[in-house]
């Protein structure tokens, strides 16, 4: 008899366990209460070699270090800070030795070392430190107007954790040996007041996303006063909270006067029929945790009304059909989170080992469609620089052998509006040089030395 020839995809349901964190050397004796307290979490980030060393003990063999130090002095955008409870979910159901935690993938993105890179192709030619351009479009300091009714707030420019891809890397985190980091001068306080009197001055924006950095590290007391100013602004109908900690510091959301004082908020957006979310970005199902699922669940019952994910698509993480599926089976059936969307990594510099081509991006979402709730099946798209969010089948034109998309828009960013041509212009975007074929990727060499030249 024939045998079914199966599902390309076997839903398992996976439920979430917290890692023994007393499995690293230098966590032996750390208590629950202890791992459970937000500051311990924060004191014990892992910001250099010698801290990780500390961690580790002699599970990892000296080449690992050398490995990362290089990267550290010679590639890394961004510099390392790593809360510990991200670091336990990396090989989370073993005691780690040098080849598991290369290949984790949490670590990959997290901690990458210079053997992770592309070195004939570590930067695109066309990558740029700040590729969406969100600095030119700042309308008031860490205010970006690129969509005609949303703005983006950038609160602060350090985060709890520091992501290896992180499109803000020309502001967020300290400075590396490779980048000199964009400061914001203002005092926070002033900052804030800019960007409401902004608000209040344009009533077509009705959507403020809050990030930063991460709103985490903002004070409470400063958030919430920052936030019940939006809410005093009639026009502002949607708030979104950008918080990575979420996930990679949980337990920060559940200290309890972050708990009461968001309740508050969430009081008052109910009150004013204003929808208040929160935006995490989770991108490997192995991150989620019970602690993570507890926190998403108090967001959720102090009245916040959604928790999404916003993931970013990375080869050697997650750009495989099994692993997103994983992932948005984790975080809506498990965590209540729902999958929100998938960006293509952007085209910074030193990221094109993460980054995938347009055609592995539509492919990928072709292969999800159909297992998950349709309300839960995130959607891939293409962040094109001065373009904004496209879905990755909305490309106009594809240039699969030089690896060149041109994508359309329909509307006008903050810098175009004296741009006739805004909307009929064609806008570039790049894949990979790597994942071309061989002819493709001899042109590219071509017009480097014609630059270079």
């Amino acid at each position: 008899m024939t045998q079914p020839a199966g599902q390309p995809y076997e839903y398992r349901r996976r439920t979430l366990v917290e890692p023994d964190w007393t499995r690293f050397p230098g966590w032996r004796d750390v208590t629950e209460a202890q791992w459970q307290s937000a500051q311990w979490q924060r004191v014990n980030c892992v910001k250099n070699v010698k801290q990780l060393r500390a961690v580790m003990g002699d599970l990892l063999d000296e080449s690992f270090y050398t490995d990362l130090e290089t990267d550290q002095q010679r590639l890394a955008t961004m510099s390392m800070l790593i809360p510990p409870q991200m670091v336990n979910t990396m090989v989370p159901d073993r005691v780690p030795d040098t080849e598991s935690f290369y290949a984790d993938p949490i670590r990959r993105y997290m901690l990458p070392v210079a053997t992770d890179r592309h070195l004939d192709w570590p930067s695109h030619p066309h990558a740029t430190r700040d590729s969406l351009h969100e600095h030119d479009m700042w309308v008031a300091e860490g205010l970006t107007h690129r969509y005609p009714t949303k703005v983006l707030a950038e609160l602060l420019s350090t985060c709890p954790q520091y992501c290896g891809h992180c499109t803000r890397m020309d502001l967020v985190g300290n400075s590396t040996p490779t980048v000199d980091k964009l400061k914001l001068t203002l005092k926070p306080v002033d900052r804030y007041d800019a960007h409401l009197t902004y608000l209040k001055a344009h009533p077509g924006v009705r959507d403020v996303v809050v990030s930063g950095g991460d709103v985490a590290n903002v004070p409470w007391k400063q958030l919430e006063a920052y936030l019940m100013g939006l809410l005093s602004v009639p026009t502002v109908r949607d708030i979104r909270l950008a918080t990575k900690a979420l996930m990679g510091l949980p337990q920060h959301w559940l200290q309890p006067d972050v708990v009461e004082g968001l309740h508050r908020v969430a009081i008052t957006a109910q009150r004013r029929g204003v929808n208040l979310a929160v935006h995490t970005h989770v991108n490997h199902v192995n991150s989620l945790t019970p602690l993570v699922a507890q926190a998403a669940q108090t967001l959720l019952e102090v009245g916040v009304r959604d928790v999404r994910n916003q993931g970013v698509l990375m080869r050697g993480v997650n750009a495989t059909t099994a692993d997103l599926l994983d992932l948005c089976f984790g975080l809506q059936g498990e965590a209540g989170i729902l999958p929100y969307y998938f960006y293509m990594c952007d085209m910074i510099p030193n990221a094109e080992h993460w980054r995938v081509p347009v055609w592995h991006a539509q492919q990928l979402q072709h292969d999800m469609m159909g297992y998950l709730p349709g309300y839960a099946t995130p959607r891939i798209v293409c962040d094109v620089p001065f373009v904004g969010k496209r879905w990755v089948h909305m490309v106009a034109e594809y240039d699969r052998e030089h690896g060149i998309s041109y994508w359309t828009k329909n509307y006008r960013t903050s810098i175009e509006q004296n741009d006739d041509e805004a909307l009929s212009k064609l806008h570039a975007y790049y894949d990979p040089i790597d994942t071309l074929p061989q002819t493709g990727q001899d042109w590219w060499r071509k017009q480097e030395a014609a630059a270079a030249s």
